[in-house]
């Protein structure tokens, strides 16, 4: 993707596997295997293909006759590709909210309250163990070696030592996030590229009601914006944006791609799945999809 964005802090890790765990809750949960591997890698590099695999995802969230084995399996798939979406350090007003003791959310569709404990809120990602964190002083501290001698999450959380701590938390074996909310977020993501394609689509044949009530589904999306600070590079200062979370990498890049003129973000006309195109004409993510769109015309006029 052509995009403003030439200099990031967006590094993000995948684990090798993982599964599903039923909470005590009642709550189904999605985590790296006690035996998965880390690994770290920058989505910022596979930013086309992370947009469109999300959104597809989200196609399959969008369908009432969904098989559910399938839809967790294709949400399975992702997170094996991408890693989970870092539900815990996107959702509050500020990363950093271990310092603060407390966590203030912006209107989301996870989260009701508008203020809740830090602890309260910790809790929501780590239903199986619990991270040792402790105030020292003003400024929470993490401590990485809690009740393991595993030295590769240690060496993980150096890795983003420089990130607020939550990041680097949001990275380990023991932090899950709810398959429900995955669910929620992608069918979300989904609902933005429907609502809009459909906006310019029908924009001839629909009343003004409807195009209001596209609008306002589009309006309704959004989000934080990344943060950036200034790094002193050797030729000049420049602009270093910082997302903390692959969810708020998604968001972003998306919302890009939705506005790209040229490499526009479109649905197939066969198989309603996004692709992101050359020119805005097209209307098949395939050659494949193209022929079998003509055969199905041509048993449909017999």
């Amino acid at each position: 993707m052509d995009r403003p964005f030439q200099n990031t802090s967006a590094y993000w890790a995948r684990f090798s596997e993982y599964e599903y765990r039923q909470g005590d809750d009642g709550h189904t949960y999605l985590m790296p295997t006690a035996q998965s591997k880390p690994a770290v890698y920058d989505p910022m590099k596979e930013a086309d293909t992370l947009v469109v695999d999300a959104l597809n995802v989200g196609r399959l969230a969008m369908k009432r006759d969904a098989d559910e084995e399938k839809l967790k399996q294709a949400i399975l798939d992702f997170v094996t590709k991408y890693g989970l979406l870092g539900f815990m350090p996107a959702l509050p007003t500020t990363p950093e909210f271990m310092n603060y003791g407390a966590v203030y959310l912006p209107k989301n569709h996870f989260i009701k309250e508008e203020a809740m404990a830090a602890q309260e809120y910790l809790a929501l990602f780590f239903p199986f163990r619990k991270p040792d964190v402790y105030k020292d002083g003003s400024k929470a501290q993490w401590d990485v070696n809690d009740r393991t001698d595993d030295r590769t999450m240690v060496a993980l959380a150096m890795t983003f030592s420089n990130d607020p701590m939550t990041v680097g938390m949001s990275l380990q074996r023991i932090y899950a996030e709810r398959y429900d909310w995955l669910v929620t977020q992608f069918r979300d993501w989904a609902f933005m590229l429907v609502s809009t394609f459909l906006f310019y689509e029908d924009k001839d044949d629909t009343d003004e009601l409807t195009r209001d009530l596209y609008r306002q589904g589009v309006s309704a999306f959004g989000g934080k914006a990344p943060t950036f600070h200034v790094s002193l590079y050797e030729d000049k200062p420049r602009i270093v944006w910082d997302f903390y979370s692959l969810l708020m990498t998604i968001q972003t890049m998306f919302g890009f791609a939705l506005t790209d003129e040229s490499k526009p973000l479109l649905l197939c006309k066969h198989c309603n799945l996004a692709f992101i195109s050359g020119q805005q004409s097209d209307v098949f993510c395939s050659e494949k999809c193209k022929g079998q769109f003509k055969i199905y015309k041509g048993r449909g006029k017999k």
